[in-house]
């Protein structure tokens, strides 16, 4: 590192000068140096000269300037394809006359044609030598000026070779990827990987050692990392993916396993191996498909023979056999098994070919004899007909409830004669409610208005009488 600015030079300070006296004039006393604080150098005065026909400068007198002992550790700090970068400390021995800067200059390796790189002198102690030739071997050294002259060179111990500085490359592989990366079928892929190295290091990728296939994945590499994109993953694109960094003759490799996976396939089958008392014994086989991934478990659900609806009977059961308790007696049941991975439950499922019944045994049952009770009953009105008045055009219904068994036969009549199909008329009769609509009724669809229900064990009727009045018609539109 530089070491402390030097000293800044500063005049001599001069005694007071004695009377003159009659005789001939003495030179002036000589002045005696004086060291000065630390500081930026400073040219020091000029002593007076000496008078016409004065003796030169007697001996013991201010001796002329020196120049500086040479700078010191100099060493490269950094260097790239066009510059070097170098750093010095300021001499050891400065003197009184200080530092007025350094000169720097460079040679090309096996010539002795040495130039300044700096028009004016470099104060600080550290420079950039700029807008070299990649290549080029450059021999360096460090010049301290001062009034008194150049100070004896410093040189580097051998010549620089003007090139990056190769920095050894390394991956940086983030911790989620030093781990199986697994991803469902459909997904993007999109994985970050840092690394450094100088200069820019060339990256390339293998997939199983193979080169990859560019229609599938897509790789984006800048000078510090590289992405490995994939825009919907399939199952083929599982497999070891390795990114390699090189820096020269220097090079670094990292793995990441890219694992694709989906829903597996229903088991390879499954069947019934025994039945008894309540218990049915069931086995069946792994799938063929897995998913890519391995099997966490299986589903098994019953059905009942009567009903079809499935039931749950076992979750996430990992052997391939099981026996399936507390069935009903009497009922036949099928069974199916699913398949499940990390990604869920297979979409569909083994069936069992066969039936498993579960037999009564031991129990003989007889129902005892009831006698049937007879539901016979003749034709009764539970709500009879209500006498109603309409308006012309307004439609009315005409309401009315039968029981009976043998369900009753119904007949509406008007002015006791049978109505019939009359599209004027509409005939509903559900659960034994009547209904008789009369649709926009006229001036002659007023009268009495009968139902009879009729059946094997007797009939009954009732009746309303209907009036039908005109409209209102409001002052205003008689005028």
């Amino acid at each position: 590192m530089p070491s402390k600015p030097a000293p800044i030079k500063k005049a001599a300070k001069k005694e007071p000068a004695k009377k003159e006296e009659a005789k001939a004039p003495e030179p002036a006393p000589e002045p005696a140096p004086v060291e000065a604080p630390p500081a930026e150098p400073a040219p020091a005065e000029a002593a007076p000269a000496p008078a016409e026909g004065e003796a030169p400068a007697a001996e013991g007198e201010a001796a002329p300037p020196e120049p500086t002992s040479a700078p010191v550790d100099l060493f490269v700090e950094d260097k790239n394809d066009t510059s070097v970068t170098i750093i010095w400390s300021q001499p050891e021995n400065i003197g009184p006359s200080g530092l007025d800067g350094y000169t720097i200059e460079v040679c090309k390796d096996g010539t002795e044609d040495w130039k300044a790189v700096n028009e004016e002198l470099q104060k600080a102690s550290r420079f950039v030598i700029k807008n070299q030739t990649t290549g080029d071997r450059l021999k360096i050294r460090v010049v301290a000026v001062n009034e008194g002259g150049r100070s004896p060179p410093v040189s580097l111990p051998e010549p620089v070779l003007v090139k990056e500085v190769a920095d050894r490359p390394k991956v940086r592989l983030p911790r989620f990827l030093k781990q199986r990366y697994v991803a469902n079928v459909g997904d993007k892929i999109n994985l970050t990987t840092p690394f450094t190295g100088k200069p820019k290091p060339v990256v390339t990728w293998t997939k199983n050692g193979q080169p990859l296939d560019t229609k599938r994945v897509n790789i984006r590499s800048t000078e510090r990392d590289s992405i490995l994109f994939i825009r919907a993953a399939e199952r083929e694109d599982s497999g070891v993916y390795e990114i390699c960094v090189k820096v020269e003759d220097f090079e670094d490799k990292a793995q990441i396993i890219l694992q694709i996976v989906e829903l597996p396939g229903p088991p390879a089958s499954v069947k019934i191996v025994d039945t008894w008392g309540f218990n049915v014994a069931l086995e069946w086989t792994a799938p063929k498909d897995n998913g890519n991934t391995e099997i966490t478990g299986y589903t098994v659900q019953k059905a009942d023979k009567k009903t079809g609806d499935w039931f749950t009977v076992l979750e996430h059961y990992h052997r391939l056999n099981a026996t399936i308790s507390d069935l009903i007696m009497g009922n036949t049941y099928k069974f199916r098994v699913f398949a499940e991975n990390k990604c869920g439950m297979s979409e569909s499922a083994a069936v069992t070919k066969d039936e498993a019944k579960i037999l009564k045994t031991g129990i003989d049952y007889k129902p005892p004899d009831y006698k049937e009770h007879d539901f016979s009953e003749a034709p009764k009105f539970t709500t009879s007909l209500a006498d109603r008045a309409t308006t012309v055009g307004y439609s009315t219904k005409l309401l009315c409830s039968v029981r009976g068994f043998p369900k009753p036969k119904i007949q509406w009549m008007k002015n006791q004669m049978i109505i019939g199909d009359d599209p004027k008329f509409r005939q509903i009769c559900v659960q034994g409610i009547c209904s008789l609509e009369i649709r926009k009724p006229g001036n002659f669809d007023g009268g009495v208005y009968s139902c009879r229900a009729k059946n094997d064990h007797g009939e009954a009727t009732v009746s309303c009488k209907l009036e039908v009045k005109q409209p209102v018609i409001a002052d205003a539109d008689k005028k």
